[in-house]
């Protein structure tokens, strides 16, 4: 059943309380991202352990406030190039795009808060990932996100991989607290998104994906929402601790830039966040800071 629309002040709280959940995702994220640079061994890894570069951008013409975010970047000797991004933007949609939104065919106003990330690993044993999540509001609101693997060496492109394992543990483990049915779901639904339809391929080893969760309590999704980003927050540097000391050699690095090309792929072909922020005027740099660093197709 869907959300009725909340009076105006109280959908401002619901937007506010959304935006200070994202940013504090992010400082958490942030702090140990930086934390796991400066445990990278100095031998595997050497130079200068990375950090974070925050830079806010905004959005409008002739000082027209239509919201703005941060854009977090670090090129690190550990993490080679990882993204995490805060935004939170508002205006109208174009009339074309608002057809394509619920909610907007009527009305194009919309808001749409959330945090995105997307890391590439210098050790090709340590797998790239993808997490997003957001809360979007038009004439209807709802969160929507997710979290998803993306291994670059053969051996460890099957769910069955320990870190792939360990991964969707945690998914599980944040959907089973809230619904007996989410993890089912929105796995299932990770899988069949990040799905390569010209190649006939998954991108990655999945995760879950969700979008449009108005369940008729906030309180609850919005719950469910932190406890996907906080799943993320506690498995994803686990694995990264856990792989970043094995070493690899130049065939390992060379099939890591060609998966990687995969990942270029679908983002260009079928991401509809990419689509979302492009149409909606934002940060174009931020948007395509998902792009790995390096990569071939051979």
């Amino acid at each position: 059943m869907p959300d009725t629309v909340p009076a105006a002040n109280d959908l401002d709280a619901r937007r506010a309380d959304a935006r200070a959940w994202f940013e504090s995702l992010r400082d958490q994220i942030v702090a140990a991202f930086e934390d796991l640079e400066d445990k990278a061994d100095p031998d595997m890894y050497p130079g200068e352990a990375g950090r974070f570069e925050l830079t806010p951008w905004t959005r409008g013409e002739d000082h027209e406030d239509l919201g703005g975010g941060v854009m977090g970047m670090m090129h690190g000797r550990l993490f080679e190039k990882v993204g995490v991004h805060v935004s939170t933007v508002y205006g109208e949609f174009s009339p074309e795009f608002a057809k394509k939104v619920k909610g907007a065919a009527d009305d194009p106003r919309f808001h749409a808060t959330g945090i995105s990330l997307i890391a590439h690993m210098r050790n090709p044993h340590v797998p790239a990932v993808h997490m997003n999540t957001r809360f979007i509001s038009t004439t209807e609101s709802w969160f929507g996100g997710g979290m998803d693997l993306n291994p670059t060496q053969d051996y460890q492109r099957t769910k069955e991989f320990e870190d792939s394992v360990d991964f969707h543990a945690a998914a599980k483990a944040a959907c089973d607290a809230h619904s007996e049915d989410y993890y089912q779901r929105y796995t299932e639904w990770c899988d069949e998104y990040f799905w390569l339809k010209h190649r006939s391929e998954p991108r990655g080893t999945g995760g879950i994906f969700y979008d449009h969760l108005q369940s008729g309590d906030h309180g609850a999704d919005f719950a469910f929402t932190r406890d996907v980003g906080k799943a993320f927050a506690s498995a994803y540097p686990a694995i990264v601790a856990k792989r970043m000391t094995h070493p690899w050699s130049e065939k390992d690095r060379r099939e890591q830039l060609i998966r990687r090309g995969r990942y270029v792929e679908f983002n260009l072909l079928y991401d509809r966040g990419t689509t979302f922020g492009l149409a909606t005027g934002g940060n174009v740099e931020s948007i395509l800071s998902s792009m790995p660093p390096e990569v071939i197709w051979p």
